[in-house]
């Protein structure tokens, strides 16, 4: 399976939301290799990491985010569960459309859904895997915006920008983070 086949189903290949979609993805399948390379002892699959993490934003195309060119009907949030859905369809393997669906913030719980009113199916999507947990965190070193794409973000950045969303999402970064070794 090529994860640059099934983003040019969905991608123009020389749009700037495709280029901005790949470049970001490149990133953050190149910090999950290096997280995983580290964590040789749990044995991550690696093949899997390098095409899930290529995947993990396929459905941002259906939501609305000006800044990086997406003008579809849905807010940024659902673009998980959409490329879940989008994966799902393609017959993939069930895990690389949960790692789409679970890789937003530091996880979605199903209070947090709730408590929140979120437009999003009402159950958990929080990483559960060595593998998507890896994936969530490296994606959080990473921006889509132009604007901030050389910014250089940390660990404390990160806990320090989750919590303004969720103390919790904070909390079960730093914990990733912690774990992963980061």
């Amino acid at each position: 399976m090529d994860p640059l086949h099934i983003i040019k189903k969905y991608y123009v290949p020389d749009s700037s939301l495709y280029r901005i979609l790949v470049d970001h993805s490149r990133q953050v399948t190149r910090k999950s290799l290096g997280i995983a390379r580290n964590l040789a002892h749990l044995a991550p699959d690696l093949e899997f990491i390098e095409k899930a993490a290529m995947l993990h934003d396929i459905g941002i195309f259906m939501t609305r985010a000006e800044s990086i060119g997406c003008t579809g009907e849905l807010p940024y949030i659902c673009h998980g569960y959409l490329g879940r859905k989008l994966l799902d369809d393609q017959g993939l393997d069930p895990a690389f459309g949960l790692v789409a669906e679970r890789h937003t913030g530091a996880g979605i719980t199903l209070d947090n859904i709730v408590r929140g009113n979120l437009p999003l199916p009402k159950r958990d999507m929080v990483p559960v895997s060595l593998e998507e947990r890896i994936i969530c965190c490296a994606d959080k070193f990473f921006s889509k915006n132009p604007r901030h794409r050389d910014k250089k973000m940390t660990v404390p950045v990160i806990v320090e920008e989750l919590a303004k969303i969720n103390p919790g999402h904070a909390a079960r970064f730093a914990g990733w983070a912690e774990a992963l070794r980061l």
